[in-house]
């Protein structure tokens, strides 16, 4: 029975009632010595408050899909399949493209089937990707723009954004919560919003742990499977520009500060990012490898990259965030920037939740579009 499904939920409904009812069915009708009946009756009392405790958990997860799946509740799923040490990509190389046949990499083809989950919507698909570089496995979804199917646009390649939930977060989170394609679909058709392919990779990869979209030695490669499996896939099976200059990351809370320090450290990839209530420092969020890693949450820290970066890297970030939840941490990158990057922060006022960055949406595309204009 999946997590997010409609029969569990049910399930948990249909048992806090019958919890109560069993409860003051028997209530009176305990025997055995008094410690037994005192024991019995706490015990009933117990189950009735975890009914109704597993109720609202599920009711929140299945409205903010925080977890995905059992095994991301449990811990128990295993997504890094191998931790190769990974090559640096040349700055000049464009993804996709090769003059070399003989080091261009298999093309990666992919099967694609639903989500299987009532809050996504059913134009979105689904893949089982195996990272050639990162040696990661998970799911990927992806969602085409109302343009790519039709006759008119059949030459035309489309520019792309990956969407990264935040931790522990779930692929789905993107379309299902914050509707991002239901929302973006008629601004699309109005020519309001590029229309851009919009792709939602697995980044809960570790047990319990985030990894920060970073690649840490012996634990897993996070930032290769963002930013090169997953791109390669993408242009490997759909009619993607693999310009720089047509790609963007766009993430929340744990995924901004993901969009950020990637977007700035890849500007070879990425031409844009929105960050929505991110951070700066890794260590803000508690569960972070990174921020347990003196080295690896000084390198990770956008400010830092910006810093030490040999060039300024062309890139724009939107930045957006409430006093003290990101807003902060955006003026300090702009503080940062120098030319060609360029930071537009916007102060928020609403709480750290998906109901917030839902709102968010339309206008951070439409300003996404003034970077990646439609074509």
């Amino acid at each position: 029975m999946e997590l997010t499904g409609t029969p569990f939920f049910l399930l948990t409904v249909i048992l806090v009632p019958v919890s109560i009812a069993v409860a003051l069915l028997f209530w009176g009708k305990v025997g055995g010595p008094q410690p037994v009946r005192y024991l019995t009756r706490i015990i009933m009392i117990m189950f009735c408050q975890v009914t109704a405790v597993l109720m609202v958990f599920v009711m929140v997860n299945n409205a903010n899909l925080i977890y995905g799946n059992w095994d991301d509740l449990l811990g128990t799923g295993d997504h890094v399949r191998a931790v190769p040490k990974v090559a640096p990509i040349d700055p000049a190389a464009v993804p996709g493209q090769s003059n070399d046949a003989a080091k261009e990499p298999p093309k990666v083809k992919q099967s694609f089937g639903g989500v299987n989950d009532p809050l996504v919507p059913g134009d979105v698909q689904k893949t089982e990707l195996k990272g050639q570089v990162s040696g990661v496995d998970g799911e990927v979804l992806v969602w085409l723009p109302p343009q790519y199917n039709d006759p008119a646009f059949k030459d035309k390649k489309f520019p792309v954004v990956e969407l990264i939930p935040g931790y522990p977060g779930s692929s789905s989170t993107w379309y299902g919560t914050l509707k991002v394609s239901e929302q973006l679909k008629p601004l699309m058709q109005q020519g309001k919003v590029a229309p851009f392919i919009l792709v939602s990779p697995r980044t809960k990869l570790l047990n319990n742990q985030d990894a920060g979209c970073t690649d840490i030695a012996g634990k897993v490669n996070a930032d290769a499977w963002v930013t090169r499996d997953v791109p390669q896939m993408v242009l490997d099976n759909f009619r993607a520009d693999p310009s720089a200059d047509r790609w963007a990351i766009a993430g929340y809370s744990a995924g901004a500060h993901c969009a950020a320090k990637l977007s700035l450290s890849h500007p070879n990839r990425y031409r844009a990012a929105i960050a929505m209530s991110g951070y700066n420092d890794p260590a803000r969020e508690p569960d972070s490898l990174v921020g347990k890693d003196a080295k690896l949450r000084e390198a990770n820290n956008p400010v830092n990259i910006l810093k030490t970066a040999p060039q300024p890297p062309k890139v724009a970030l939107l930045v957006s965030g409430s006093k003290g939840d990101g807003y902060e941490d955006g003026e300090a990158i702009r503080a940062t920037a120098k030319a060609p990057t360029t930071v537009q922060v916007e102060e928020g006022s609403g709480p750290h939740t998906t109901e917030q960055w839902k709102k968010m949406v339309p206008g951070a595309f439409e300003w996404l579009t003034s970077v990646i204009p439609v074509q």
